[in-house]
Formats: structure tokens, sequence, C-alpha cells
């Protein structure tokens, strides 16, 4: 167990005073209101960023906000893949999805990196359960069609690849009614039971649009968006977005990262923020500051 204590015993109690002062009216802003967080990069794999996440989500908890956590798992289902020989191929920003890839994503999301997660939770003293798009029918998807850009009309296969038909936000509300973090794994099923690897950038957009979310936080390995030169864009709204696609500024990861972003803030959700997640507490930083971290997105 990590110690931060000897870090906080330095802060003089004039600086403390005034960072609790800060927080107090986004804590009264943000009481009751639903907060998603699509968590990945570095703040998944980084121990001390892991303790802090877990550390940051539970006070969320307890000042009166409802997080809800959608988890990605890129570098660990890539681990997983070369231990049994596989190379990891991605399509426009997807992972090709074989039968084989398919039950490793399965074991490697709703098990070894959710309940890592959940344990985490769990031993700071926060209430974290565990999902899939199984439980409560949560998640309902299809397989999904993605169109082959040397060739208009047509489509390619990337296997079981799915894109969400509906979210069931039922047992979400549940849990969070009863005091519970829920920890989401992004795999969808179809109807006969098929399991779907689905992004988890689309599978967090979505869920902030059917939960109404105040919130909709993407924590990344990148400071933000940034333009062609580099530079961080604080601000972007949707026809700048389009802009970006269009001139090949934004492309592979980052592609289904800003469409669900832009697409939940289309959706009604307030505020859409991609943050830099190799920065220790950004999550909290963000919510509770007047801090800003990254780009925000904006409908209109």
């Amino acid at each position: 167990m990590l110690d931060f204590t000897d870090e906080l015993a330095n802060i003089p109690p004039k600086v403390k005073a005034g960072i609790l002062a800060e927080a107090l009216p986004y804590i009264r802003k943000f009481h009751g209101k639903t907060i998603v967080v699509k968590y990945g990069g570095n703040a998944m794999t980084d121990e001390r960023l892991k303790h802090g996440f877990a550390r940051d989500v539970i006070l969320l908890k307890l000042v009166g906000m409802n997080p809800v956590v959608v988890h990605g798992g890129g570098p660990q289902i890539e681990n997983a893949l070369k231990k049994i020989g596989k190379q990891g191929i991605f399509v426009q920003g997807h992972r090709v999805t074989d039968e084989e890839t398919m039950e490793v994503v399965e074991w490697v999301l709703g098990g070894e990196v959710q309940q890592d997660i959940v344990m985490l939770i769990n031993h700071y003293g926060g209430q974290a359960v565990g999902l899939t798009g199984k439980d409560g029918g949560l998640i309902r998807a299809r397989r999904m069609k993605m169109p082959d850009k040397q060739n208009p009309g047509q489509f390619l296969d990337i296997g079981f690849v799915g894109e969400i038909e509906a979210i069931n936000p039922a047992v979400v509300k549940a849990l969070q009614d009863d005091a519970f973090i829920p920890i989401i794994s992004p795999i969808g099923f179809g109807a006969d039971g098929q399991a779907y690897n689905i992004n988890a950038d689309v599978v967090a957009g979505k869920i902030a649009e059917i939960l109404h979310a105040e919130k909709l936080i993407m924590m990344t390995n990148i400071a933000g968006v940034q333009d062609k030169e580099g530079n961080l864009v604080t601000d972007l709204s949707a026809r700048e977005i389009d802009e970006m696609f269009e001139d090949g500024t934004i492309s592979g990861g980052m592609l289904p990262k800003i469409s669900s972003a832009l697409d939940a803030a289309k959706a009604g959700v307030n505020a859409v923020h991609i943050i830099d997640g190799r920065i220790e507490h950004s999550l909290l930083l963000e919510v509770l500051s007047e801090q800003a971290f990254g780009t925000m997105i904006r409908s209109h």
C-alpha cells in the first residue's frame, strides 16, 4: 500500500484551507450529479496514478457526486495476446477481433482489469461493483459494419467488434442510488449472447448520454487535443472538430474518442473534457478546481 501522508504533511495549513475553500462551490454545484469517467492510458498502468485515481473516485462519491467509471485496457489486451503469439491489428482506431481475440478481450477486460479497479477502490474504503454489458442487459450490441474508405459502399470485416444498439441503465442507477460506484467493462452482447468488443470511448460517451451526465471526462495519455503544430487546443466546437477530421489532424485512436465526446455534447452532456491522465489527481483537479486540464468539447 502506498503512503501519501508525508506529502500532505508538507503542505502549509493556509494552502490546504485555500484548496478546500476553492473546492466548495464545485462540490455544491455537482452534488447529486452523474460524472462519467473514461479511465485509460497511463492512469491505469502506473501504480501511483492507479492508487490516486481510486482515492479520487471515492472522494467524488463521498461529497455527493455519482461517478461512473468506464475503463479501457488496450495495453493489457496487447500483453495477453503476445503471450499466445498474436499481434494486435487496428483499423480506424478499432481492434480487429477474431474469435480467439474476443475470448482474450473478455477475460482481460471483464476479469483482470475490471477486478483490479474494483479491488483498489474497495481497498481505500469505497464500494465498487464491476459490470459488463451482460449485467442487467446493460449494453445490447450488434456487429459493427466498418465502411471501406478505399471502396465506397463496401464494408471491412473486423470481427467481433460491436456497435451499441441500446443501453439499459437500470442496473447502473440502482447501484448509484445505493452508494456503489459502477465500474463498466466495454463488452456488449447480442440477442444471441455473442460478446462484442466495443471501443471504451464509445461506451463512455453513450453511457453519459443515457444517464444525462453532468460531465464526461476522458482520461488519456496526451495533454488534450492538439493542432497540426502540436499546440494544445483548450476549447473545441463541433465545426472545428469536423475540420480537424477532414484535414487529418485528428486520426487513428483519437477518432472514436473525439467522435464520442462530440456526440455526448450534442446529446446534452453539459461538459465533455479530454484530460491528461498522466498528471496525478487530474480527475479531482478537473472537477473540484478552477484549474482546467486538456480540451473541453462543445456541441456548437
